[in-house]
């Protein structure tokens, strides 16, 4: 089961990266695969909780270098295949039906999938034919890889917090994040492939999703989200020059954070609210 899980993981990554890379349909395509793959993690997960089994989000780097996507549709598939031959450890039915059923369909969609060239990981640093400052390129850059790995942080960290807790109320607000980091992660990935900068995020370290505080980690998010609309108003800043379109988007980034920012102020008076009552 603890391979299951990570091999799962590996593959929704894999997967919402290919749809990072892909320039055609297929993305729409990858992206709900992503999202089946993201549901059985989830399963899996709550397996593990409901019969009080230690796990970990630890995996290996995903290898995404690829010159044709073919070879990483190839690569999704094989590890789908060998997430089948241990579905026999899953002693719940539904899941193992389920699982299995969806790779049996995902693994014959995946082959019918146009081929493409890949240039994420050209280093061209160029987005279309928008023409950017050198400052401008520089800031860009530098936010995508560190926001990137940011919001896949914060996917791990908010999904850690919502299997593991019982609170309706907390649980609606971290189904919310992590639909907003989501979406944040997948702007920013298919910005890095179009720029030639695409990388995996690395692996989140344990003590970070396993913290012992919530009231300190929403205090810390909140100071984190903080921090991430100074950077969308300075790279809003560096780009508006030379490119409204940038701008404009990373303002609007920049005012999701907002909304983020009310999210976790409001667990947090939650928290204090409980704390209270006892």
């Amino acid at each position: 089961m603890q391979e299951i899980f990570k091999e799962i993981h590996q593959v929704w990554l894999a997967t919402l990266h290919a749809g990072f890379i892909s320039k055609t349909s297929s993305r729409v395509t990858l992206y709900n695969f992503s999202d089946i793959f993201w549901r059985h993690f989830g399963w899996v997960e709550n397996y593990f909780i409901r019969n009080e089994i230690n796990y970990n989000y630890d995996i290996p780097q995903v290898p995404l270098r690829v010159e044709k996507l073919s070879y990483l549709y190839n690569d999704i598939i094989n590890r789908l295949k060998k997430i089948q031959t241990k579905l026999e450890s899953i002693d719940d039915l539904r899941i193992k039906e389920r699982i299995n059923s969806d790779i049996i369909y995902i693994v014959e969609a995946l082959k019918l999938l146009e081929d493409e060239e890949v240039t994420a990981f050209s280093m061209n640093r160029q987005y279309n034919d928008m023409e950017l400052s050198n400052e401008a390129r520089d800031a860009l850059t530098l936010f995508l890889f560190e926001e990137s790995y940011k919001e896949y942080e914060l996917i791990l960290v908010y999904n850690y917090s919502k299997a593991n807790s019982n609170s309706a109320f907390l649980n609606r607000i971290y189904e919310i994040l992590i639909g907003e980091s989501v979406f944040h992660l997948r702007s920013f990935g298919e910005m890095m492939a179009t720029m030639g900068i695409l990388a995996v995020p690395r692996m989140v370290m344990e003590e970070i999703y396993k913290f012992e505080d919530l009231e300190q980690f929403l205090l810390g998010g909140i100071d984190e989200e903080r921090k991430a609309k100074e950077n969308c108003k300075a790279l809003s800043n560096a780009v508006s020059q030379t490119n409204a379109h940038f701008a404009s988007f990373f303002e609007f980034i920049n005012n999701q954070e907002n909304y983020h920012i009310a999210l976790m102020q409001e667990a947090l008076t939650y928290i204090l609210s409980q704390k209270e009552n006892i």
